[in-house]
């Protein structure tokens, strides 16, 4: 073949081959595999904190019950739920009860009674006039035996038995004074309960005014109107806001890794300042919940007291709903890997690092972790370094895989 036919040839053959050339290249981009769009999380130094977060309910740190002292008619009250007290303010007014009805059966018997006391006090009366008699006779008798003795008439036994039979005659008249004043006490007692039945004064001037033992708030009034009450019956509830405490209920497994004095951040709700507090109290005793997903839970009442909220700082009250975080130990200046970073390999953690476009696999030890970071334990031969990017939910992304970060997601 000489050189003119090769030429010849080539130019036949020459489209054909880099048309051959451009469908191998067309089919090897075709079927190479696309880089993974993932999210990335940054590998940092800062403060690791294991905590539980649970939500409780506030209550009122001391709670005072008035309650009536006695049987008696209750005012209406003019005070209303949130009021506030100082001490010794009236808090609630009683009057005497009003008499109660008489029927005709009764009515019938204490006239009776009543008869029968006014027949004794006449018999009394009649009785203390003839005492009243008798002592004037004994006082002549005394007279006359006196001036007898002068004369030497009687014997000085006979002056003796005159007087003392006059002292006598005295004290039987001081009784029948007493017996006709005790008669006429019992007719007055008859007569009274025989009286029809009236209301008691709507004024407050034989009233028993009740004051406020503190400083505080009305919580709650079991009577909003006038009504008779019993003794013992409660009649409101008062207490001091700004001494609160908040009741969280902890699996009974978090409970057993708390210990009383740990710190609390309370938050109130969206917007609201966080409180502080501490664990003052750990319930010894477990019940039953049932979780909003219908799982039966062992749960422990945890007490935490709340720092004094300053006056008018915030509107809160007893029931409120918090959220709390109870920390039960922290770290300063540790290696943090946020936690959806973690792949479980076998029986060790790994992580996958962003580097190059691609994802490199890295081992790390875990110290501890929380919901939303890890502790690990730093490894400079083969581990992660702070500032690193690592693949956050990395699913099946495997060792070496072509990734790239997703666009409008900045690095975590």
């Amino acid at each position: 073949m000489n050189l003119n036919s090769f030429l010849v040839d080539l130019k036949r053959w020459a489209p054909w081959g880099l048309a051959a050339l451009a469908l191998a290249g067309l089919a090897f981009w075709a079927l190479m595999p696309r880089a993974l769009q993932v999210e990335v999380g940054m590998v940092t130094i800062g403060r690791f904190e294991q905590a539980i977060d649970e939500d409780g309910q506030l209550r009122l740190k001391n709670r005072y019950v008035i309650s009536a002292p006695m049987a008696a008619e209750l005012i209406r009250p003019e005070l209303k739920v949130g009021d506030s007290l100082r001490t010794g303010d009236v808090v609630a007014t009683l009057k005497p009860l009003a008499p109660s009805m008489i029927d005709e059966r009764n009515r019938l018997v204490l006239q009776q009674r009543v008869g029968r006391d006014d027949a004794a006090r006449m018999a009394a009366a009649a009785q203390l006039q003839r005492l009243q008699t008798s002592l004037a006779q004994t006082e002549l008798e005394v007279q006359r035996a006196q001036k007898l003795a002068s004369d030497n008439f009687i014997a000085p036994a006979a002056l003796d038995q005159a007087v003392l039979a006059n002292r006598a005659a005295a004290q039987a008249l001081a009784a029948g004074q007493a017996q006709l004043r005790a008669a006429e006490f019992t007719l007055a007692e008859s007569q009274a309960a025989l009286a029809s039945a009236k209301p008691a004064s709507q004024g407050t001037k034989n009233a028993w005014r009740i004051q406020s033992p503190v400083d505080g708030q009305v919580l709650k009034l079991h009577l909003t109107s006038g009504a008779p009450v019993m003794a013992g019956q409660p009649l409101l509830e008062i207490g001091d806001i700004q001494v609160m405490e908040a009741v969280v209920d902890v699996l009974s497994s978090d409970a057993r890794q708390l210990a009383p004095g740990a710190k609390v951040l309370v938050s109130p709700g969206v917007g609201a300042p966080l409180l502080s507090g501490q664990v003052t109290r750990i319930e010894p005793v477990a019940f039953t919940k049932v979780s909003a997903l219908g799982i039966e839970e062992q749960r422990v009442n945890v007490i935490i007291e709340l720092e004094r909220l300053p006056d008018g700082a915030q509107r809160l009250g007893e029931g409120f709903r918090v959220d709390t975080r109870i920390t039960l130990s922290s770290h300063e200046n540790v290696l943090l890997v946020p936690s959806a970073a973690l792949l479980r390999e076998g029986m060790r953690w790994q992580v996958l690092v962003h580097q190059n476009g691609r994802a490199r696999a890295r081992n790390v030890t875990i110290q501890a972790r929380n919901a939303d970071v890890a502790w690990i334990k730093p490894d400079d031969t083969n581990g992660v370094r702070a500032g690193d990017a690592v693949l956050l939910y990395p699913g099946t992304i495997t060792d070496g895989q072509r990734v790239k970060v997703k666009p409008g997601r900045g690095q975590r």
